[in-house]
């Protein structure tokens, strides 16, 4: 496959749709960033990348960090995570208190941010530091010990992050969380500051499709039987209420973040992430779709 002409051709393409949608200027930080860059990387099992545009530039990965995280909770508790969360898409956004209210303090599934949450109210009770454990984790997945968390992000996002405070008040109102709120919320905003760039995250998403080699980084064990049921999520949860058409235009699992970036694999073969900051009205990436839209149209190739 000529990956590096497909490349060129998606960037030529997409460079039409820059100016349509905005940052996720609702967190401080995220609104400073320059919306109108872009970025891709896809790397094969056979550690070939082919790379363009602002392929090196890091991004705050937001919810793709709930991947990382999910990895981890299912490692530690096995199907036991499935009593305190679903698996089901959840049809409403991502942020919906009334869903929750509805469903008795139970989340959909681990990628809206009540799951997200539970999932780290998990970490934070059964790992000593957490907050190291989960960033030498992410580190060690992309193979960069630079990465980091971006602290002044995650301060951002605690100062205005009212909706998120409600959501874990009410996961605590009907015992799905544990520890303390406080401790719990200001982990998961610094899990959503992690920053990286497309070839760290492509990197980091690798093993997600590569079912021939043990899952085992930092002390986070998986079976390949609960790798390619978290691809299962990613595939019918990993963007909000826009899951389905995802499914539909590009047909890969993957997991998208309101920094602009996305993640997403095609099992056996290669992981891809592109970024480009303006968002839509569901809180994906528009540039980043369409670039994923193409990359499937232009192979020929999606799980289905």
């Amino acid at each position: 496959m000529e990956y590096n002409k497909i490349v060129e051709n998606i960037i030529d393409s997409v460079r039409p749709l820059q100016g349509q949608g905005k940052q996720a200027d609702y967190i401080p930080a995220l609104a400073n960033v320059n919306p109108d860059q872009m970025g891709i990387c896809i790397e094969t099992i056979g550690g070939a990348a082919y790379t363009y545009e602002k392929a090196d530039t890091r991004f705050s990965i937001q919810s793709i960090s709930k991947v990382f995280a999910l990895a981890m909770a299912f490692s530690i508790e096995g199907e036991g995570l499935w009593e305190r969360m679903g698996r089901e898409p959840s049809g409403t956004a991502f942020n919906s208190l009334v869903q929750l209210e509805i469903e008795q303090g139970k989340p959909r599934n681990p990628f809206i941010n009540a799951g997200a949450i539970v999932m780290t109210d998990i970490l934070c009770e059964r790992l000593k530091d957490p907050e190291g454990f989960f960033l030498q984790f992410v580190r060690n997945m992309s193979g960069s010990n630079t990465i980091n968390y971006n602290h002044a992000v995650a301060e951002s996002e605690r100062e205005q992050g009212y909706l998120n405070a409600a959501i874990i008040n009410l996961l605590k109102y009907h015992g799905n969380i544990k520890g303390d709120i406080e401790r719990v919320l200001r982990f998961y905003f610094l899990m959503c500051s992690v920053e990286m760039s497309c070839r760290e995250l492509a990197h980091a998403f690798l093993p997600f499709a590569d079912h021939t080699k043990p899952f085992d980084y930092t002390d986070v064990y998986l079976t390949r039987s609960q790798v390619k049921r978290i691809n299962a999520i990613m595939q019918t949860c990993g963007f909000y209420d826009e899951a389905g058409d995802f499914s539909y235009l590009v047909g890969l699992p993957g997991k998208s973040g309101v920094g602009g970036g996305i993640a997403a694999v095609f099992p056996s073969l290669y992981s891809v992430a592109v970024w480009s900051p303006r968002l839509n009205a569901k809180g994906n990436s528009v540039i980043g779709m369409k670039m994923l839209e193409l990359l499937t149209t232009a192979t020929q190739q999606s799980i289905f």
